[in-house]
Order: C-alpha cells, then sequence, then structure tokens
C-alpha cells in the first residue's frame, strides 16, 4: 500500500498531481495550520503569453488556524475570465472549462474539503483511481507533530510505501522510516514540454489549469507519469 500526505493547495502544478496520481492512497492534510505565503491560494498561469501568479480569495486565513477552519472566500469569476481571454485558443480549452465549472460552483466552501473535491473531479475526468482520504475524518493521535504524526498516519492506514514531493527531503530520513517498515520515496518530475497556447519557449511548473487546457486526456496522463522516484 502506497500513501502520500499533502497539505491542500488550489490547482497546484503538475508534480502534485503526480504525487497523487503514483500512490494508492491520498490524504489531504487538513487538520494541521495553515501557511501563510505558500502556494494554497495561488499558483502561476500563462496571462497574456507571460508567467503570472493568479490568486482566489480566503475568509479567515490565519497559520493560528487549522486548514479545515478557513474557507473559500472567491465567486471564480475573475478567473475563469482569466482562463477564458488567455486559454479560448487551447487544444482542450472546452473540456478543462467544463472541468473548471464544475470545480468552482462546489457548494461545500470549506478549504480542505473545496479543494479535496476538486483533486476528485481530475482524478475522474483523468480515469485515474486513488483514493482521496481527508486527515480529520482519520481517527488518530492529534497531538503528534510532523515526522510522528506522518508515520502514524501511515501505520494506521496499513501502508509499507510512502512518497513525497521532492521539496520533503530536507524533512524525511529513509531510515527512519525504513526502521518502521515503510520505504520512503520522493518524486521528483522530469519536465516534458509541451506546446503552450501564445507561447513558443515552453513555461514549466505552472498551474495543472495549464497542462488541462493544452493537453488531451491521454496526453495529461503521459506527462503525470513523467517522474523520478528518488
Amino acid at each position: 500500500m502506497t500513501i502520500g500526505i499533502m497539505q491542500p493547495y488550489f490547482m497546484p502544478y503538475i508534480g502534485y498531481f503526480q504525487l497523487i496520481k503514483a500512490v494508492d492512497k491520498y490524504v489531504v492534510y487538513d487538520d494541521v495550520s495553515y501557511i501563510k505565503g505558500g502556494w494554497v491560494s495561488r499558483n502561476n498561469l500563462l496571462i497574456n503569453g507571460e508567467k503570472n501568479l493568479f490568486t482566489i480569495t480566503l475568509k479567515g486565513a490565519s497559520p493560528n488556524k487549522l486548514f479545515n477552519e478557513i474557507e473559500i472566500g472567491d465567486d471564480f469569476k475573475k478567473l475563469m475570465k482569466t482562463l477564458y481571454m488567455n486559454y479560448s485558443k487551447s487544444v482542450n480549452f472546452e473540456e478543462t472549462m467544463a472541468l473548471m465549472e464544475k470545480i468552482v460552483s462546489f457548494p461545500n466552501k470549506q478549504l480542505a474539503l473545496f479543494i479535496a473535491n476538486s483533486f476528485r473531479e481530475i482524478l475522474s475526468y483523468l480515469s485515474i483511481d486513488t483514493e482521496i482520504i481527508i486527515s480529520s475524518n482519520i481517527q488518530k493521535d492529534n497531538t503528534l507533530k510532523g515526522k510522528d504524526k506522518v508515520l502514524h498516519i501511515c501505520n494506521i492506514l496499513g501502508a509499507d510505501r510512502y512518497y513525497n514531493a521532492i521539496g520533503g527531503q530536507e524533512l524525511y530520513s529513509k531510515k527512519e522510516f525504513k526502521e518502521h517498515n515503510i520505504t520512503l520515496s520522493f518524486v521528483e518530475t522530469v519536465i516534458q514540454p509541451y506546446c503552450q497556447v501564445h507561447h513558443t519557449d515552453f513555461i514549466p511548473d505552472l498551474s495543472i489549469i495549464d497542462v488541462l487546457m493544452n493537453n488531451s486526456k491521454q496526453n495529461t496522463n503521459l506527462l503525470l507519469n513523467s517522474f523520478i522516484l528518488r
């Protein structure tokens, strides 16, 4: 059993979804403190042919709150207009806009649940069967912190493999995980350029929205498989 655990991010870059696709169960880490100034509510798109940030509005965002104590405060009209203006000539515009409409119209605005639903919608669209689990729904010892809490969740879910984003190499030790009979690996994206509308030189690490707009379902899945386990 392979699992991954990450905080919820709205429409993150491809590496995040490579991790989700690579595991059997993916835990949305909603009962940890919100990260101010991170990538939870923002990412990059090609806007006017350049790499630019989009940001969605949150209500009650504070590092003193857990992810599941914060709400979406955006009506998404600006984002959807931005997508229409900048991606209408993309090869997969119609299907991606229909998917985005489903995502942004989700009625539950609790941050983690809203984002977890967006993951489920994207996985369904791409026919990926990873199970999405909400961390706060797992009966566990919430006094634990850091790697101890991650190992605890792994144990509860019966994991023998744990995958983390490549940025976690400084946080987790393969030796420590092995002592708990868990093989720790890190997902490192192998960049595969694809044709981007209004741009000749490929710009990597944009929101998954850019990937979906410019690629068919089949090509998107091929891109999601382009990683190395470290």
